[in-house]
């Protein structure tokens, strides 16, 4: 992503509201031992000959990882529908390769020392820059990218997304299992990235474009960054392409749970925007406030209790996605999109699975491919 932060404003200023890319990261898995293995080469390269498979896998940090991108959906279900294909051709692939697909937070087992970096020129300058923090970062989440029009409009939606982030964090959780045992976090991944990188987590509100681009400005003058890739918020504008970017969530190891999480986002970023366009009334939190959530979503998700800061009160996290659906419904009757969200997020489903960890993880491995290539699974 560049630094050139004129031509990342006409790019806002050009954009176009509610369009949508889906971007989903997954494991690369043995399928006899079941652990990460160092086949994204291979995926990659394969895809090279799939028709519009080549242009919509990415690496993502270490060779154990693909990711799948949707490209640019006019509207939500234009996305979606050109997701399904790309996961569709990519479990194909992945099927006659003889390696597994996985979509937890975090591998339950598998040892970071045992990854490695893929070798790309971003990806080494990546590992020199962090070094250890770049080696631990084994975790898998989802992003969405949701078109703004405006650049001073899509700061504003970010920043009344922040106070959002954890309750978006509590639902998605996936990854309470870590180095073979229960982490006793319902989001081990979110702990390993976001509390570990630079720049990482929950932004401050900047209230406008300017005092944003005056502090990338910053971190570019005092040799702080040197891409706007390096800015990993959990909410971000996207330089590239003109869109909001929400980066919180564990990916779904539940194809239809992705899916749905991932309309949720899209509603929640475009009711942000109706409501800056409506003048709702915003006074955006301190860091300290939204850090006090964040850190529930990752220990407890759906399990323990959030703040309502407007109430000054805890409320049971499992009440997170009706707030937020009724929040967004408004704009989600526009945009035609019904998100359908399970009662359990997949830390809870995964702890309250019987059996050993291999077998539960085998399970979720059925899951993942009978749901993401459903047809591939029938057939």
């Amino acid at each position: 992503m560049s630094l050139d932060l004129i031509k990342a404003r006409e790019l806002f200023e050009a954009s176009t509201d509610f369009t949508v890319g889906l971007e989903e990261e997954f494991q690369i898995i043995d399928a006899e031992s079941l652990e990460l293995t160092q086949r994204y080469a291979d995926l990659h390269n394969a895809a090279q000959t799939v028709p519009d498979l080549a242009d919509s896998v990415a690496g993502e940090l270490i060779s154990s990882e693909i990711e799948i991108r949707s490209g640019r959906g006019e509207n939500f279900p234009l996305a979606v529908a050109l997701q399904e294909v790309n996961r569709r051709k990519l479990f194909a692939l992945a099927n006659e390769l003889g390696v597994r697909l996985g979509s937890v937070g975090a591998h339950p087992w598998s040892r970071w020392q045992d990854q490695e970096i893929i070798d790309t020129e971003h990806y080494r300058l990546v590992e020199e820059g962090l070094k250890y923090v770049a080696w631990r970062n084994n975790t898998f989440s989802l992003h969405v990218h949701v078109g703004i029009k405006g650049a001073d409009r899509a700061i504003a939606v970010c920043d009344r997304l922040r106070e959002i982030l954890p309750e978006l964090l509590a639902i998605s959780a996936s990854s309470p299992f870590l180095e073979g045992r229960d982490s006793g976090l319902a989001s081990a991944r979110t702990q390993i990235f976001t509390r570990m990188f630079p720049r990482c987590g929950v932004p401050d509100a900047f209230g406008d474009w300017k005092t944003y681009a005056d502090f990338i400005e910053f971190l570019k003058r005092s040799n702080s960054i040197i891409e706007s890739t390096q800015l990993w918020w959990s909410v971000r504008p996207h330089h590239s392409f003109g869109t909001v970017e929400v980066r919180i969530c564990d990916a779904q190891p539940n194809g239809n749970d992705s899916t749905a999480l991932s309309g949720l986002i899209v509603a929640c970023v475009a009711q942000a925007a109706r409501d800056i366009d409506e003048g709702r009334p915003f006074v955006p939190l301190a860091p300290r406030y939204v850090e006090e959530n964040l850190w529930r979503a990752i220990r407890f998700g759906l399990d323990g209790k959030l703040i309502d800061f407007s109430e000054g009160s805890e409320y049971p996290a499992a009440e997170a996605a009706g707030r937020l659906l009724t929040w967004t419904e408004p704009v989600r009757r526009d945009l035609g999109i019904d998100p359908q969200l399970p009662d359990l997020n997949a830390a809870q489903r995964l702890r309250a699975a019987d059996g050993e960890l291999r077998d539960v993880f085998s399970a979720v491995l059925d899951e993942t491919a009978s749901t993401y290539a459903p047809s591939l699974a029938a057939a």
